[in-house]
């Protein structure tokens, strides 16, 4: 076996009984049961549980049950295409914007149940890493660390490193990737891919750009939220670090993002799987220096992720009330206005100072994406 990505790797079946009587073991093991498997007794749950013994197990068994859960109760029509651009025997990257810390990657997953598609292995900030329990869970849901902290020379070495075991995953491991198209959520509704991503992808093979990317498979994926995902934090981060003001995490922050992200009412949620990009479109760039390289491909994969972005209500009233104007009224009823405009009031109401900068902030998660997608 190679050891070379012991540090970051998911764990491998041979290491799932252990990680399965950790969990078994754990004291929040009833409060995951009540979400999971409601109504039923926890020590049967233990037996099931302690007697996985592969990643596929604990995916069919636990994580698609959560899903299916999530789907259920909180989200009002949950509705994906593209799956057609996509050969099952093929391995992939799928890039995607990113709106909320685990569903993104997790209800991909679960498309890719839904059509018998493998599942594929997911990138997970070891930020975000904080407690054994969620270190088992996500390395059980092939999930690999992604190394946040270090100075310069440590920042290169982890980011080469994640790069060359993201490669061997998808060429020698077959194995498909999910990964973000940028570190951390979009919070401002402006997605954008980060070419130091695409950097990052390309530094395990910098001798021919074009075999590089052309290896990777790459399929962008547009991700829409009806009701954005942490709304309420991510409006508060932005005004408490507007004009380069340093934000501060609160303790368990990260922990708390993804609860609420989890059991935040969600309405209609819908992902497209993009065309994956093809060699043609990018051969072109073969003689730009690598930084425009890296540039245009990550020009690519936002265009496949605005043209197939899917906007909500919310989006076009959010856009309508922020230029006052009912240039999109034709997209939302008067009930849903006032829905919204009852959660606009709530979120000013929760987030203290100027209530002006705060509903602008707010208004923009929503609105942007008009911007984007219209213009």
């Amino acid at each position: 076996m190679n050891t070379k990505f012991d540090n970051i790797r998911p764990y491998i079946d041979a290491e799932i009984p252990a990680a399965m009587q950790r969990i078994v073991n754990s004291e929040y093991l009833q409060s995951l049961c009540d979400f999971v498997f409601p109504g039923k007794n926890v020590n049967e749950i233990k037996k099931t549980i302690s007697a996985f013994t592969t990643i596929k197990d604990f995916q069919l068994k636990v994580m698609y049950i959560a899903n299916e859960q999530i789907i259920k109760n909180t989200i009002e029509h949950f509705s994906y295409d593209g799956i057609k651009y996509l050969d099952p025997k093929k391995k992939y990257l799928f890039i995607s914007n990113h709106r909320d810390i685990m569903l993104d990657s997790s209800l991909l997953q679960q498309i890719c149940c839904y059509h018998d598609f493998p599942t594929t292995e997911i990138t997970f900030g070891s930020n975000l890493m904080t407690s054994p329990l969620v270190i088992d869970v996500g390395k059980s849901n092939k999930m690999f660390k992604v190394i946040r902290s270090g100075n310069a020379r440590e920042f290169y070495e982890n980011s080469l490193h994640l790069s060359e075991y993201i490669r061997h995953t998808i060429t020698k491991k077959g194995e498909s990737v999910w990964i973000a198209q940028r570190s951390g959520r979009t919070k401002d509704g402006n997605d954008a891919t980060d070419q130091g991503i695409i950097k990052m992808l390309c530094m395990s093979n910098t001798q021919d750009l074009i075999k590089s990317i052309e290896a990777l498979n790459i399929v962008p994926i547009a991700v829409s939220y009806q009701w954005e995902s942490c709304d309420m934090f991510k409006t508060r981060e932005l005004y408490q670090s507007r004009d380069g003001a340093k934000y501060v995490k609160q303790k368990d922050e990260d922990l708390i993002s993804i609860l609420t992200g989890i059991t935040q009412q969600k309405g209609k949620v819908h992902f497209s799987l993009c065309k994956p990009l093809e060699k043609e479109e990018y051969i072109g760039f073969v003689n730009e220096l690598p930084n425009k390289f890296y540039k245009n491909i990550a020009n690519l994969v936002d265009e496949r992720i605005y043209n197939n972005y899917k906007l909500w209500s919310t989006n076009y009233i959010a856009h309508d009330i922020r230029s006052e104007t009912n240039k999109y009224v034709a997209f939302y009823s008067p009930e849903e206005k006032e829905q919204f405009l009852q959660r606009f009031y709530q979120i000013l109401n929760q987030i203290d100072g100027d209530k002006t900068i705060i509903g602008a902030i707010y208004l923009g998660i929503y609105a942007n994406p008009v911007d984007k997608i219209k213009s």
